[in-house]
């Protein structure tokens, strides 16, 4: 888990209140469900925006699958400064 890690590092106060609370790893697995939805909301809206669809795999695979990977990259670099890191 990247958050707990991140937490452990450089938020410690709230880490070992977190911890004290036993509520760590319940609010650890409610940071990574919202970074999972808003990973899976970014990759559909940044697909749709650019025009990466289904025709496009179909034509050309290769730059399909640039194009995608593209787009995870930034959508997990959101991700991680607007909820793991935060």
């Amino acid at each position: 888990m990247m958050h707990k890690s991140y937490l452990e590092k450089h938020k410690k106060v709230f880490f070992s209140l977190l911890l004290g609370q036993g509520k760590l790893y319940q609010h650890c697995a409610e940071v990574e469900n919202q970074a999972r939805d808003m990973f899976d909301t970014l990759v559909d809206q940044m697909k749709e925006a650019e025009g990466v669809t289904e025709q496009l795999k179909e034509e050309n695979q290769m730059e399909w699958v640039c194009r995608i990977q593209n787009i995870e990259a930034r959508a997990r670099e959101i991700v991680i400064s607007e909820l793991i890191y935060k």
